[in-house]
């Protein structure tokens, strides 16, 4: 069953019946394994991952993305499960991890501006109790995400063989 999430995962426009196929199993059970998933929480959402560099919709629309490090002081009983919920909420957030080194928690947002994501930071972010020291790390360029490939393939510059 795990062959069906790990499918999904890497494409969620995979229909049941194309997973029943590839998998050699009942179209039903795929079915009812996704249903139970979704209902369960597991699977929490399909998504599409965009290179938004190549829409050209709006050319003055600019999204940066920043990785930022937080120093907690931890507190009895609850550790940084308290503050990261807390920071999980802001809009701004894309996702909140607890990682091992010499800081806490690593938080990814994004923003409109280099600006809009400082004073996230500034006014937001370490004005949360026992919050102790923050690290900003801009995105220059994405090379990879969710698995996906971003740099541009090398032509082939190989001489045709013809037998």
């Amino acid at each position: 069953m795990r062959q069906i999430l790990e499918l999904l995962e890497r494409d969620a426009q995979l229909s049941p019946d194309t997973i029943a196929t590839m998998l050699d199993i009942p179209v039903e059970q795929v079915r009812e394994a996704i249903a139970g998933w979704e209902a369960s929480g597991a699977i929490r959402r399909y998504k599409a991952v965009v290179d938004w560099d190549t829409v050209d919709d709006d050319p003055t629309r600019e999204l940066v993305t920043a990785f930022i490090d937080v120093s907690l002081a931890p507190a009895r009983g609850v550790g940084f499960d308290d503050v990261a919920a807390r920071i999980a909420r802001f809009p701004e957030v894309r996702s909140v991890y607890l990682v091992s080194g010499s800081h806490d928690l690593r938080c990814t947002v994004d923003g409109a501006t280099i600006r809009a994501v400082s004073d996230f930071v500034s006014q937001k972010l370490s004005t949360i109790d026992r919050v102790r020291s923050t690290a900003t790390h801009f995105v220059l360029k994405t090379y990879k995400r969710d698995g996906d490939d971003f740099a541009k393939a090398e032509p082939d510059h190989r001489l045709p063989v013809t037998p």
